[in-house]
C-alpha cells in the first residue's frame, strides 16, 4: 500500500519524504486555506513546490463544478508538473471530465466518494484514483473500512485499473485496517503516520536495551 500525505504544509511534506516511506500528497482547498494560501497564482506555485519536494503524484484539486471549467482549469493544473494528478469532485460533469482526461492521457483522482456505485462511475470513466471518505463515513455510524473492502471486491471482479485511494483517514489503525482491506494508497496527516511507529513495548525495550548498554 502506498502511503501519500494528506496535507499542503511544506514542512510536514518535507519530514515524511525524509522517513523514506512518502509516495505522494493529496491537497484541497481546505488545505490550502489553512496554510493561508489564497489566489490562482500562489495556489499553482504551491503545487510546483510541492512537486520540488516529492517525486510522486501530487493530486491538486479543481474548483469548477461544470464541465467545461474543470476541463480548463484541469488543464492548467496538469501542465505544472509530469506528477500533477488533476483531483475531480463525484459530481456529474466531474465524471464527464474524468473521462475526457483519461482519453487525453491526464491523470485523475476523483474525489468525495462514499458508495460502491460512485467508485464504479469513477473507474468506468478511467479515473486514475478513487478516493472513499473512510472518517467522514465513520462520523456518520457507517463503517468506512467497509465500503474499502466493497470497492476493492468490485474493482478485483471486473478488473477495473483504478487504483482505491482511501481518504478522511483519522488514526494509525484506520491505516492499518486500509491495508488489510486492500487498499492501494491510503493519504493521511502526517500525525497519523509518526502514530505507526509508536508502541509502549518498544519504549520499554529501548529503554531497558539502553540501559543494559551502560553495564558494558
Amino acid at each position: 500500500m502506498k502511503f501519500f500525505i494528506d496535507t499542503a504544509n511544506l514542512a510536514q511534506i518535507k519530514e515524511a519524504n525524509d522517513l523514506g516511506i512518502l509516495d505522494g500528497v493529496t491537497t484541497n482547498p481546505s488545505l490550502m486555506a489553512k496554510e493561508g494560501i489564497s489566489g490562482t497564482e500562489n495556489i499553482l506555485n504551491h503545487y510546483r513546490a510541492i512537486c520540488d519536494i516529492v517525486d510522486g503524484p501530487v493530486s491538486a484539486e479543481v474548483l469548477s463544478v461544470n464541465y467545461e471549467d474543470i476541463i480548463e482549469e484541469g488543464k492548467k493544473l496538469a501542465a505544472l508538473h509530469k506528477n500533477i494528478v488533476v483531483k475531480v469532485p463525484m459530481i456529474k460533469d466531474g465524471i464527464k471530465a474524468i473521462k475526457w482526461f483519461t482519453d487525453h492521457e491526464i491523470q485523475t483522482n476523483c474525489t468525495l466518494v462514499f458508495s460502491a456505485g460512485q467508485a464504479i462511475l469513477a473507474a468506468k470513466a478511467g479515473a486514475t484514483y478513487v478516493s472513499p471518505f473512510i472518517g467522514r463515513i465513520d462520523d456518520s455510524n457507517w463503517d468506512g473500512i467497509e465500503l474499502i473492502e466493497q470497492i476493492v471486491n468490485v474493482y478485483t471482479a471486473q478488473g477495473y485499473m483504478t487504483e482505491v485511494l482511501a481518504a478522511s483517514i483519522r488514526t494509525p489503525l484506520h491505516i492499518v485496517r486500509c491495508a488489510e482491506a486492500g487498499a492501494d494508497v491510503c493519504t493521511c496527516p502526517l500525525t497519523s503516520i509518526l502514530g505507526l511507529l509508536k508502541h509502549p513495548l518498544t519504549d520499554l525495550g529501548l529503554e531497558q536495551f539502553l540501559k543494559d548498554a551502560t553495564k558494558l
